[in-house]
């Protein structure tokens, strides 16, 4: 394509309105005298380019106001720019006035929660089931199936926190005056400025390229290099401030609001050194500057479900505009494909309203200091023919980096969505059928999974990136009875090579990977790669899948701690163990929960779903049910991540729908607790008790332990084959020899860091500058078949060499020990 003038910034005709909610609420609404929009646009400033040292003794210049923002870079290719996002997408969110918490008198108050002073042990007010979990189908619906119907170095606690000087006055006359005579209209500008180089760099290999050719998203296949990067420059808006409870924040959209946190939280930020400084989400949650002990603190947190991989039920609004084009939207594939040239503007439309600096600054007063994000690989790399947008989505987790950092909240990134699909649902990026290390492009799936895997724990492994990055989910929801349990094992074996390989071995070296149970019961891995550094299980136990059931949730709140997953018997024998997917639907009901244009079987089965639909007319009673169902939940799984935070307005309803999965609704209105805390042993008060876990986990499972960790030799011969000697549906041997790979002869995506001022120091975007093994790329000259559609597939009857040597093996499993960074 020929070059183009760059644009310089974008004007949009109104401010985007962020989460808008009554005074009185955590947030504020546009109409309330503290809900400030500065009358400033971004004025254009050139930064002295100088050269900085960074931790991996990088060189970076400064960053310039003028240049392209992901999303500009993309829409090149069509001559369009955002305008005003679809009102439609706008939360509507009926905040109570009265406070949201409350118990502020527990804010001071140890986690776990107990009336007892002398009682000191972890698990004394958990009371998980000892039974293990029964396989559960999958937690957003599976469609056309039938269900059997049966009856800081923190500030003391209580400390008020000055919010910082900035370049804003914070008084509005004077803020009146400094700005005078500019349009407000341009402060969304910010927004669009997410901050993070463009295009991905590139780091040198010790491999040529095996060539390819561009694609027409902008990526690469084969191994040609990509462009480099331009950045953005660094938001006027984040200067080094801090506050507690009442105090006036500024995101980095120059909006304000009154942060309100009743349990000795605070926020804190320093553009300067980034690092240096953390927020606290309560007094009970250690900052980012604190040590994450498992064992003595508890996960509880949600996830931002629906926001960087859509889901139809999560964000009707998004979807139900495409429900008569070509092809109809159903997943993000037919999405995309569906917003043809308006892609890069509505998608990122999407990505920059439907989550905010705001949501995070919620999620710490709701009592949480976790956050769990699903990702799809196209947030790091597409290529030919795939319709995704690619890699903007990554610009926004990296701003949710830094928001999780200022209100001292951790995350813990989720690959969500597979190249191929691993489980054939929506939430894996494309509905249909499983290409993820089944039928003959399952192996090249695998292959760029794993280089995916590669780049993400390459960023959030460096310095000041894994103190907020924690956890690494390998794979989310595949499914077992489908790739065939060996194989998947044999997968999580070459990704904690991949991993381990990286960051070394031991506590503080990179993530804790989570590897999910596959609906096989985490009962079904115990004693998988005993003795290996820092791996864990994560269950996603639903009620809403199972047979129909017309109890109440009160009735049904016994469920949870029954069915607790084993996961006390778990922590104590295997390692961490998350409840990393729950929510408080007891049925399917909820517009589109189990698919575009779905019917819930709980309504197939003669039922009616408007009771669990129309939250707006539950009773006190019936808010109460959910309530103790909710309770059980948290108590049984102890470390758990609510899914999901949100859920989106639906057009046609025009009010939040699926209330039964909505955190933060529910936090609103008065089913969700307004002090997670609370619920510790709510199972034992049902009558339910089981063992107990005393808050020592196994030494491997903490990284506890000095050396290399030694992985049990039987564990090692049964899982390190690889590829797959044998895949399905039905390859032998021999054919699955001949199935189609890639070959590390890339160039490796690095993925681009957020923007800062010109003489802070961060990381490169690359932990390991030892890690120089060419990236898993398609061999220049061999055929693959769709990604998506290579079950039935023709079976090659040579192998495919190409006009590159191709290496067959995954080299990572055959690299001597990492030391440790």
């Amino acid at each position: 394509m020929p070059s183009k003038k760059r644009p310089g910034p974008i004007s949009i005709s109104s401010p985007i309105i962020r989460s808008p909610i009554p005074d009185g609420g955590s947030l504020l609404s546009p109409n309330s005298p503290n809900h400030q929009y500065p009358s400033s646009p971004r004025t254009p400033s050139r930064q002295t380019k100088n050269a900085r040292g960074g931790k991996n003794g990088n060189n970076a210049r400064g960053y310039d106001e003028y240049d392209l923002s992901p999303t500009h870079a993309y829409l090149e290719a069509f001559n369009s720019y955002p305008s005003t996002p679809d009102p439609s997408h706008m939360p509507i969110a009926p905040y109570s006035p009265a406070s949201p918490f409350d118990s502020p008198s527990l804010a001071n108050e140890k986690d776990p929660l107990s009336s007892n002073a002398n009682i000191n042990q972890f698990g004394q007010n958990q009371y998980a089931s000892n039974h293990y979990l029964a396989p559960t189908l999958h937690p957003h619906g599976e469609r056309n199936r039938s269900i059997p119907l049966s009856g800081d170095k923190n500030q003391p606690s209580g400390k008020k926190f000055k919010t910082g000087r900035t370049c804003i006055p914070t008084n509005p006359t004077k803020r009146k005056w400094l700005f005078i005579g500019l349009p407000v209209v341009l402060v969304v500008i910010a927004g669009v400025a997410i901050g993070v180089v463009v295009a991905t760099q590139k780091k040198p290999s010790s491999s040529s390229s095996s060539g390819g050719t561009k694609s027409t998203s902008g990526t690469t296949s084969g191994g040609t290099s990509k462009t480099g990067g331009t950045s953005q420059a660094w938001n006027q808006y984040v200067t080094p401030s801090s506050g507690g409870d009442s105090d006036t924040v500024t995101t980095d959209l120059g909006v304000q609001f009154k942060y309100v946190n009743k349990f000795g939280g605070h926020w804190a930020q320093n553009p300067y050194d980034p690092y240096s400084v953390s927020g606290k989400a309560q007094s009970w949650s250690p900052s980012l500057l604190e040590e994450w002990v498992w064992g003595t603190h508890i996960a509880r947190g949600v996830n931002l479900g629906g926001w960087l991989v859509t889901e139809p039920f999560i964000v009707p609004a998004l979807y139900e505009q495409y429900q008569s084009s070509t092809p109809q939207a159903v997943d993000e594939y037919t999405l995309c494909q569906a917003m043809g040239n308006d892609l890069a503007t509505k998608m990122e439309e999407h990505y920059k309203t439907f989550i905010t600096e705001e949501d995070f600054a919620a999620i710490a007063s709701a009592g949480l200091n976790y956050v769990r994000i699903a990702l799809g690989y196209w947030a790091i790399e597409t290529i030919d023919g795939e319709p995704y947008l690619p890699q903007v989505s990554w610009t926004y987790f990296v701003k949710a980096i830094g928001w999780a950092r200022k209100y001292g909240i951790r995350i813990f990134v989720d690959f969500h969505a597979l190249p191929g699909s691993q489980n054939g649902w929506n939430h894996s990026g494309k509905s249909g059928s499983v290409n993820w290390l089944y039928g003959v492009m399952g192996i090249v799936n695998a292959q760029r999974s794993l280089e995916t895997i590669r780049s993400i724990t390459e960023f959030i492994s460096q310095d000041g990136i894994k103190e907020v990055v924690p956890l690494l989910g390998l794979v989310n929801e595949v499914m077992a009875k489908t790739v065939g349990k060996d194989v998947l094992s044999a997968f999580y074996y070459q990704a904690y090579q991949t991993v381990r390989g990286i960051t070394g071995y031991g506590s503080g070296n990179g993530p804790t990977l989570l590897m999910h149970e596959a609906f096989l019961g985490i009962k079904d891995w115990e004693g998988f790669l005993n003795g290996a550094d820092r791996i864990g299980l994560d269950q996603h136990p639903y009620l809403a899948f199972s047979t129909v059931n017309n109890a109440s949730h009160a009735d049904q709140a016994k469920s949870p701690c029954n069915w607790g997953g084993g996961t006390n018997d778990s922590m104590t024998n295997y390692g961490i163990t998350i409840g990393g997917e729950w929510s408080n639907a007891i049925n399917d009901c909820g517009l589109w929960l189990n698919g575009v244009g779905s019917t819930p079987n709980f309504q197939t089965a003669g039922n009616n779903c408007d009771l669990y639909d129309e939250w707006q007319s539950w009773s006190t009673d019936f808010k109460a049910g959910v309530m103790s169902y909710t309770m059980a939940n948290m108590d049984a799984l102890q470390n758990w991540f609510f899914w999901t935070w949100k859920i989106g307005n639906s057009t046609v309803k025009g009010y939040p729908t699926s209330p039964q999965w909505h955190y933060r609704l529910g936090w609103e209105q008065g089913w969700m607790p307004k002090d997670p805390r609370a619920a510790g042993g709510y199972c034992k008060g049902l009558g339910i008790g089981g063992n107990q876990f005393a808050g020592t986990y196994p030494a491997s499972a903490t990284g506890s332990f000095s050396g290399t960790p030694t992985i049990a030799a039987a564990e090692l011969a049964s899982h390190s084959n690889w590829p797959p000697p044998t895949l399905g549906p039905s390859f032998a041997a021999e054919q699955a020899a001949l199935l189609p790979t890639l070959t590390q002869t890339g160039s490796v995506v690095v993925l681009p860091t957020a923007s800062h001022p010109a003489n802070a120091t961060i990381g490169s975007g690359w932990a390991n500058a030892q890690d120089t093994i060419g990236a898993w790329v398609r061999v220049n000259g061999c055929d693959y078949p769709d990604s998506y559609d290579a079950v039935n597939a023709s079976v090659p009857t040579g192998l495919c060499t190409g006009s590159n040597k191709r290496d067959l093996s995954m080299v990572r499993g055959d690299n001597p020990a990492p030391t440790a960074l």
